[in-house]
């Protein structure tokens, strides 16, 4: 009865597939994350990147859901690169003139999408940031 599929042995994480099928270990750190795509798509990142240190230059980066994250004491923003767009999380709530500024960017969950053949939104990036480090601010007081 103890067939490999019923082991009650934890499973490991798979890793993250790449382009053509060759698996890759999941990134320890934001560099990493960004050196696995094209030079194009890194400096799109790495915009990200400096714009969310701006605005909460005390966040740490971490890897979480195998993408690039700021953390404070809970997760302040996350950032991924696809196909065509960067995707930012999570969806913009608390703030009405906020989120009105980025509903152009919303997807269908309210997570953001900045198209790669357009130019960053770095402003916007920077005051979601910053609601983020408020919003997570208050929930540290409230602990």
């Amino acid at each position: 009865m103890g067939t490999a599929a019923s082991s009650s042995a934890p499973r490991r994480a798979s890793p993250t597939p790449r382009k053509g099928g060759a698996p890759v270990a999941v990134p320890a750190t934001i560099d990493e994350y960004i050196s696995g795509f094209a030079p194009a798509t890194q400096a799109l990142l790495e915009q990200v990147r400096q714009a969310v240190h701006a605005a909460a230059p005390d966040a740490r980066e971490v890897i979480s859901y195998r993408i690039p994250a700021f953390k404070a004491h809970g997760i302040l923003v996350y950032f991924a690169a696809f196909k065509r767009h960067i995707g930012f999380y999570p969806p913009v709530r608390g703030d009405a003139d906020l989120q009105e500024a980025a509903a152009p960017y919303a997807g269908e969950k309210g997570n953001l999408r900045f198209a790669m053949d357009r130019p960053l939104p770095l402003d916007l990036i920077g005051r979601i940031t910053r609601l983020r480090v408020r919003q997570d601010q208050a929930r540290g007081r409230a602990r």
